[in-house]
């Protein structure tokens, strides 16, 4: 039954009311340990953790589209049409039930047992963190013909809840915004970061509509997806960019209550891309059930080569790394209870989840490659091609290896190294050109940085085998003086440096030169890139000289605001570098290289998705797709050196 608004003070400090005011206190004392951090990454969770909830609807199966919305204010708007939350009274508190999920920590249907079969969610922690963390959240539900609603600031009620209106629909419809006392950083969302993972998880749900609008003054815009092959739709979403060797494989069965998705396509590349999922989270780290898959397709494949006789009687069984050659997969599976464990709680450990994944696939892919001949010859030939390539690529290997961690006899005779043997406080640059190179050794502080300069550009690995790569003297190069070893050989802990920093030039060359190292570092030295051990150098465009003074500018704007605040006599002098060679030894110490003056940006993987495709569209055979993106992104070009 309803109470009068007077008389809500009157329960506000009963027991229940008590406990939950502490729990969403220490929600607000402690942000970082329920939605990760306050910066930019923390403001988009308060956004997954609602949508997570419509997504648990449409897992039940009683929700099929899911609106977002960034309003004008960077407020955000989420409406499903899933059955709504329910309204009536919580037993244990006597409070309405959709009063308790919004304001208790772990109140939800996904916590009994009897809620929900399947949920998704990474913390599980819900709606009430982030009503704790917004200024101001209102819950509007459609539900048994009524629409009923709840406002509450900074996670507490204002209000009992109230019908407003009549309705012919069911469905809950969230609307928040994220509290700047609490997200000092940033409370501007990033429509590329919502619209990606929203893409993702209408791929992850077949049948599931997505929409998202921006309604903000002057960025106005809209998409909308919605895919009936699910999966299998997302592979050949991301080999859109590639050529495709056959029609995507698709496979779905459930056992044990465990449901397993699993959707491969091959392509003519060399790389694999294998992405697993377990209740729409993305499993970076692997775990049992990515396991079980390329258990079950090593297996698969190798049983199918012999029984019809495409092996030589002396070839050698395919390994996981033949087999996967050139495959993009996803798995996802939709587990009842997963177990996240790793340092990121994004590894799945649960072990039945291996055995069911492999045997659900191995059964259904035995079952396609017997049914379709032509396609089961061409993915035996393509891992038998790679079979070639690998102990081609070993014996190259051999060369790239060094004796010892730190034998000096062994390193390119162009690497300049440094003193320190700490790797933890050393750098090497990697230098456009000998010009440069001359500047840089010279410039350099011999105790910590090394120099290595790179004559020309260096091969695209996007295009070629590891065999051929590892023949290339400028990798050859790279590789011995890192120490690290390459591909499965790679080895993190023997890296002679922690910091590995690109400078190129500001010109067309140079970014080239640029993405060519990092599709290498990103294929063949991943982990190099996951510990923060890459960065891009940031050298000046601009000198500008008075007198005696000199002052340095990155770009045009700091250039303009420089010559702007210097008196207009004598006039200043303005030079604009070309080439890192330009600059004389001291130059490039005090602009680019010295710790205390110097910018770096370290490159990070927010997501190795995005990333694999972007590397994919870039360096690879496809012009079509990168026509369009230099098309799309040629308004944003400020300087162009011709």
């Amino acid at each position: 039954m309803a109470m009068e608004e007077n008389n809500l003070n009157e329960h506000q400090y009963d027991e229940n009311q008590i406990q939950v005011l502490e729990g969403l206190e220490a929600v607000r004392k402690r942000p970082g340990m329920y939605i990760g951090s306050t910066s930019e990454r923390g403001l988009h969770h308060l956004v997954w953790e609602i949508v997570d909830n419509s997504i648990d609807e449409a897992l039940a199966d009683y929700c099929d589209h899911i609106q977002v919305a960034i309003e004008a204010d960077n407020s955000i708007t989420v409406i499903d049409n899933g059955r709504g939350i329910p309204v009536g009274i919580h037993e244990k508190t006597g409070r309405p039930a959709v009063e308790v999920i919004m304001t208790v920590l772990h109140a939800g249907g996904k916590f009994g047992g009897g809620g929900y079969k399947v949920s998704g969610g990474l913390h599980g922690v819900g709606a009430s963190v982030v009503n704790a963390l917004s200024t101001n959240l209102d819950v509007y539900v459609h539900r048994d013909g009524q629409i009923y609603h709840l406002n509450f600031k900074r996670g507490i009620p204002t209000k009992e809840l109230e019908v407003i209106g009549e309705t012919d629909v069911t469905g809950t419809r969230t609307h928040f915004l994220p509290d700047p006392e609490i997200f000092d950083e940033t409370t501007v969302y990033s429509y590329e970061t919502l619209s990606h993972r929203l893409r993702e998880l209408a791929f992850l749900n077949k049948g599931l509509k997505v929409t998202i609008a921006d309604k903000r003054p002057g960025q106005e815009k809209d998409d909308t997806f919605h895919y009936e092959g699910g999966i299998k739709s997302y592979v050949e979403h991301l080999n859109k960019s590639k050529e495709v060797l056959h029609t995507p494989f698709y496979a779905e069965k459930e056992e044990q209550g465990i449901t397993v998705e699993v959707a491969i396509q091959y392509n003519d590349g060399f790389s694999s891309n294998i992405y697993s999922f377990a209740n729409n989270i993305h499993t970076y780290e692997g775990g049992m059930h990515e396991s079980g898959f390329k258990t079950g397709l090593t297996r698969v494949i190798n049983d199918y080569a012999r029984k019809n006789n495409l092996f030589k009687d002396a070839d050698p069984n395919l390994t996981g790394d033949d087999v996967r050659e050139g495959l993009t997969a996803i798995i996802s599976i939709k587990h009842p209870d997963p177990q996240f464990e790793g340092q990121t709680k994004t590894k799945l450990g649960n072990s039945e989840a291996r055995t069911i994944t492999d045997a659900s696939f191995s059964e259904l892919f035995s079952k396609f490659l017997f049914e379709n001949p032509n396609i089961a010859k061409v993915i035996v030939e393509k891992g038998l091609m790679a079979s070639r390539a690998r102990l081609a690529a070993k014996k190259a290997r051999e060369l790239t290896r060094r004796k010892g961690a730190f034998e000096i006899s062994n390193l390119p005779g162009k690497l300049a190294d440094c003193s320190s043997r700490d790797a933890s406080l050393s750098e090497l640059y990697i230098v456009e050109g000998d010009s440069a190179g001359g500047s840089a050794k010279q410039g350099r502080d011999r105790h910590f940085q090394a120099i290595l300069p790179l004559r020309g550009k260096i091969l695209n690995v996007e295009k070629a085998r590891l065999d051929k790569i590892l023949s290339n003297n400028e990798i050859r190069s790279m590789v011995t003086a890192m120490g690290t070893g390459i591909a499965e050989d790679f080895d993190i802990t023997k890296a002679r440096y922690h910091k590995i920093v690109i400078m190129t030039d500001a010109d067309v060359d140079g970014a080239h030169i640029r993405t060519l190292l990092l599709t290498f570092f990103y294929r063949y030295m991943r982990p190099l890139i996951d510990h923060g051990y890459i960065y891009i150098a940031q050298p000046p465009l601009y000198k500008v000289q008075q007198g005696k003074a000199a002052y340095y500018a990155y770009n045009d704007k700091e250039m303009e605001r420089i010559v702007s605040e210097l008196p207009k006599q004598p006039k200043p002098g303005l030079q604009r570098y070309k080439g890192l060679g330009e600059m004389n030894a001291d130059q490039l110490w005090e602009t680019t290289m010295d710790p205390e003056n110097r910018t770096l940006l370290q490159v990070n993987l927010d997501d190795a998705i995005e990333a694999d495709q972007i590397f994919d569209m870039l360096m690879g055979d496809k012009v079509e797709p990168r026509r369009n993106f230099i098309q799309d992104n040629a308004v944003y070009v400020k300087n162009l050196d011709i």
